[in-house]
């Protein structure tokens, strides 16, 4: 879209629209499927990645846009001063261009392949042998799975669900055209996977399932003669909010499940269609599904839900993906040795995915069996499918440990998965709670009791991510484990808060939202904007997700116009205007998208020479600070310190991934002079080196 145009409908002033900067973010992401320095089977993965994003997006962002839309002037004001109608019309603009752009790279990929040597087939240009073996390969693993909906007029339209992809079909009667119908077909990725290989002649051959179903239209349809059939993907989008009930007669988890199964039925936001599909099909579509005067159709090509690609198979023949940094070991932690012997001493911090996981797994597990422990208390928002910190849990409750679980059931997309968890632990007679009514709880906190030689100690684990062994191998993260009574002392508050939430604790080192987040960084940028007309020390360098609250926002203008100098690395939505005249100049901020997802949360603030460190699981959201519990957490080791500090030198460093936030230049990379420097690779040797010095080995 024209930048210009941009500018005029929304208005720019003083913060970008955050759904607008999260779509540039996206656009960041289409990127690395652009760039040819990436493997080619990651390039198509990004596609992928892209893809379940802008899905999310529409269920979630557009969804409740669309909603606000309906209250006016004070919607505006929640979507800091922007008309809810002109940001649908620009967000949707945007999307579609977007969309267009990842069509044109995914083809530019499959001809890239094709020249490789690995060729995605259709059903139009099978061998006599493919066509052999799609056809057993349909009656024996698919045509199982497959169910035909002949859709009558006199029946009521199915429900169709926003995880599955269909093919509308149209049945043309060669002798009768009044016999014409059509149906739909739902492709049953979840049994037979999207891709299927086809035996190997000198080139390796994969079919989407769409085309092989399309290819045996005819053998589904075998009982109509006479018949030519056509089939053309569609894709429902639908709001995926959840409306729990204020029912005092259900419990929670009840309610949380009857909103899941509402869910299904939300209100459709965005409808996807195959642009070759015929007019008649289309129109009769969106008539039975009430479209008609819908606003946010999109037509696009042969194949939607590119999600699927970010399962694609490695192709063995060339690199196609990238190459293996396996997890390393920690300087301080033997394999051999307690963790929480160490941890008793000294504070630990691993930084994922370059440190492995597992040392969270191994406390996890010897807290369990320690006959000197007496309780666990964990608070858990997303797990691995099949998690070792529920097993690990589960373990502490069977070996008698008072064992206490605040498990967030609206976790977004996961609230299904954890029902299910909290019948297991529940089960397990593990205590289960479910946070704090009107809050989402999204730190990540761990606190452990142990009693050795009549004295009490205390162990913590505080992390910027979930405990999560599956993310854990792909997001970057800080995970801190102390015994410092500083802070495990207020740890243990955080969970007394939880059981009895009517009361409001004092933290003494912890910075906890949502009742002391916003103060306790006003104050210490506060103390910035002091020290900086003092003529002393004065900078602010902040990690994070996403930074969009116009309050902090607003705060870091004032700290830029009183010449503190602002870093930010913010992956993801920046709604802050960077280096702007008269209200930014010492603001710089730059995005990282690479091979890991940069998502660990760090606050730095120069404190006239003596720099305060922070890690946190909060970025600077409203949502995170007034309506989530979030812990930021001091880093007080000297060591540890300075190893964030050379963490955030490398990254701000790099000039090879590193794009550069702005309004006027979008998404353009940052370039300065001397070596190439890509910072996920730099961050993985720092750790190797310092695991070296250590004398310590790889896992």
């Amino acid at each position: 879209m024209n930048k210009k145009k941009k500018k005029e409908l929304l208005q720019i002033d003083r913060y970008i629209p955050r759904d607008v900067s999260w779509l540039d973010f996206n656009a960041r992401v289409l990127q690395e499927a652009a760039d040819p320095t990436v493997p080619l089977v990651e390039r198509l993965r990004f596609i992928g990645i892209f893809s379940n994003n802008l899905d999310e997006f529409f269920r979630v962002r557009y969804a409740t846009i669309k909603r606000m839309s309906m209250f006016g002037k004070k919607a505006s004001r929640e979507l800091g001063g922007f008309s809810p109608d002109k940001l649908l019309q620009t967000i949707s603009q945007i999307a579609n261009e977007q969309q267009q752009e990842a069509e044109e790279i995914y083809e530019a990929l499959i001809r890239e392949l094709n020249e490789k040597g690995i060729v995605i087939v259709d059903e139009k240009n099978l061998t006599t042998g493919q066509k052999e073996f799609i056809r057993q390969f349909f009656i024996d693993k698919v045509s199982p799975a497959v169910f035909t909906l002949i859709l009558n007029p006199k029946r009521p339209f199915p429900q169709l669900t926003d995880k599955s992809i269909y093919l509308a079909i149209k049945a043309e009667n060669q002798l009768d055209s009044s016999k014409n119908f059509y149906a739909l077909i739902e492709l049953p990725t979840d049994y037979v996977g999207r891709f299927v290989e086809l035996p190997k002649y000198g080139k390796r051959f994969f079919m989407y399932l769409d085309d092989l179903i399309r290819y045996n239209l005819n053998y589904i349809f075998f009982i109509f003669n006479n018949y030519k059939f056509e089939a053309y993907t569609i894709k429902i989008t639908r709001d995926a909010e959840l409306d729990i009930e204020n029912d005092v007669s259900k419990s929670f988890i009840d309610k949380v499940s009857e909103s899941l199964e509402s869910r299904k039925t939300g209100d459709p936001v965005r409808f996807v269609y195959d642009r070759e599909i015929p007019p008649d099909l289309l129109s009769y579509l969106m008539s039975r599904m009430q479209l008609d005067n819908y606003d946010s159709l999109a037509s696009g090509g042969r194949y939607h839900n590119k999600k699927d690609l970010m399962k694609f198979p490695a192709i063995e023949e060339f690199p196609s993906v990238y190459e293996p940094l396996p997890p390393l070991n920690h300087p301080d932690l033997d394999l051999n040795k307690s963790i929480m012997d160490v941890v008793a001493r000294k504070d630990v911090l691993l930084f994922q995915p370059y440190h492995s996981f597992s040392f969270v797994i191994r406390m996890l597990r010897e807290a369990a069996i320690d006959p000197d422990v007496t309780s666990i208390q964990i608070t858990l928002y997303r797990l691995a499918e099949k998690s070792r910190v529920i097993s690990a849990i589960k373990n502490a409750a069977r070996n008698g440990k008072k064992v206490l679980v605040v498990i967030e059931l609206q976790a977004r997309f996961d609230e299904e998965a954890n029902i299910k968890w909290t019948e297991e632990l529940k089960n397990e007679e593990v205590e289960v709670i479910f946070g704090v009514t009107g809050l989402k709880v999204h730190c990540k906190l761990v606190h452990i009791t142990r009693v050795r030689n009549e004295k009490v100690e205390h162990f913590a684990i505080v992390s910027t991510g979930n405990f999560n062994e599956s993310t854990a191998r792909i997001y970057t993260d800080y995970v801190l484990l102390t015994a410092d009574p500083r802070i495990t002392r207020d740890i243990a508050k955080i969970f007394e808060f939880f059981k009895t939430n009517y009361k409001v604790f004092q933290y003494q080192h912890l910075i906890v939202s949502p009742h002391y987040q916003r103060l306790k960084i006003n104050e210490l940028i506060d103390n910035e904007i002091k020290n900086a007309k003092a003529g002393k020390e004065a900078y602010i360098f902040w990690k994070l997700n996403s930074l969009s609250d116009t309050g902090i926002i607003e705060k870091l203008y004032q700290a830029s116009q009183a010449g503190v100098k602002i870093r930010l690395i913010v992956r993801g939505i920046c709604s802050l205007i960077p280096g702007k005249p008269g209200l930014s100049e010492n603001i710089e901020a730059i995005s990282i998208v690479d091979r890991f997802l940069e998502h660990s949360r760090v606050y730095v603030f120069a404190n006239g020479g003596e720099p305060k460190y922070y890690i946190s699981s909060a970025d600077m959201m409203t949502r995170n600070i007034e309506y989530r519990v979030e812990v930021t957490c001091p880093v007080y080791d000297p060591k540890i310190q300075r190893e964030i500090q050379d963490h955030l030198d490398i990254l701000w460093k790099d000039n090879c991934k590193a794009r550069i936030h702005g309004w006027e230049v979008k998404n353009a990379y940052r370039k300065h002079p001397g070596p190439k420097i890509r910072a996920q690779i730099e961050l993985y040797e720092y750790v190797k080196r310092e695991l070296k010095k250590a004398g310590g080995r790889q896992l």
